[in-house]
């Protein structure tokens, strides 16, 4: 089915769809708010088709033959248990290399944030790309089920268990001992929180994440590079005081707001995409891991 380009759709279903994918709306409600656009010759089934994941878009293929990509389990603080999740380096690569924590949205490890730990090994790195939803099974093949299963974990624990990642990571016989964090929404966020709690973080990457609190940027010792889409109105609102305390505090930071970007506008699965806000930071992303994770 055609999709519409994203300049046709109303902004306000952007807004409509931010918010049944962050947990403020049932799909119920969802579907019906968004018939209200579906008007002319633009159908409701169109309309769902253009804004939802479409995880055919993969980039670097789990196969690709340049990586060697694997399902590996480090242990979790979790009450004992383990943590899947994708490990994918360069095949060719000599020696150790730095390393990338690859933290996913508020719905598992879906396809698509695959993609990108795959993306961040090309650019030659090994990346671990955790699945928080390992205790409840695992992601379950589709975003909504696992939206509603991710509200069921406390997301401090899940925090802990990313750091665990971390820890793995920086352990690893092929890792060179630097690592950094990327992560996008709630993964935004947990990069956030990882500057905070892990002082031998050499560098976060949060991709329109929410903030921590004042009291807590003293601890911050990595260099940040924070991303923001100007039209994500509900993340920015806390970007002001953040930067006021990373001011504060002697913070070493960088910071970009992309023009009339979108929540979202990395995932290029969705209408929210926007490529060359995507590829920009991407691009800015890993120059400063290789900056940093020398």
């Amino acid at each position: 089915m055609k999709k519409i380009d994203r300049k046709d759709i109303d902004p306000q279903v952007f807004r409509l769809y931010d918010d049944y994918a962050h947990n403020r709306m049932e799909r119920r409600e969802f579907i019906e708010k968004l018939s209200l656009y579906a008007v002319g010759g633009l159908t409701l089934t169109t309309l769902m088709s253009s804004i939802m994941p479409n995880y055919e878009v993969i980039q670097v293929d789990q196969d690709n033959p340049k990586l060697k990509t694997e399902t590996i389990e480090y242990p979790s603080p979790q009450g004992g248990g383990t943590i899947k999740a994708q490990l994918s380096r360069p095949k060719d690569a000599e020696g150790k290399l730095p390393g990338i924590v690859v933290v996913h949205e508020n719905r598992g490890l879906n396809p698509h944030i695959a993609d990108v730990g795959r993306r961040a090994a090309l650019a030659g790195f090994i990346s671990i790309s955790p699945d928080a939803l390992t205790p409840l099974g695992g992601y379950p093949g589709n975003d909504d089920d696992g939206r509603t299963m991710q509200r069921k974990r406390d997301r401090n624990e899940m925090l802990e268990d990313f750091i665990a990642a971390f820890n793995h990571l920086k352990n690893h016989p092929e890792c060179t001992g630097n690592v950094g964090v990327v992560g996008f929404c709630f993964g935004g966020w947990i990069s956030n929180m990882m500057a905070v709690k892990v002082p031998e973080l050499k560098a976060a990457v949060p991709f329109y994440g929410g903030q921590p609190s004042a009291e807590m940027v003293p601890d911050i010792q990595a260099p940040l590079l924070l991303h923001f889409g100007e039209l994500d109105t509900r993340v920015n609102a806390g970007w002001p005081d953040y930067e006021k305390a990373l001011q504060a505090n002697g913070k070493t930071y960088t910071a970009h707001m992309y023009p009339n970007a979108n929540h979202g506008f990395h995932n290029d699965t969705t209408a929210r995409y926007d490529e060359e806000a995507a590829q920009l930071a991407w691009n800015r992303t890993i120059a400063f891991f290789r900056e940093n994770l020398k």
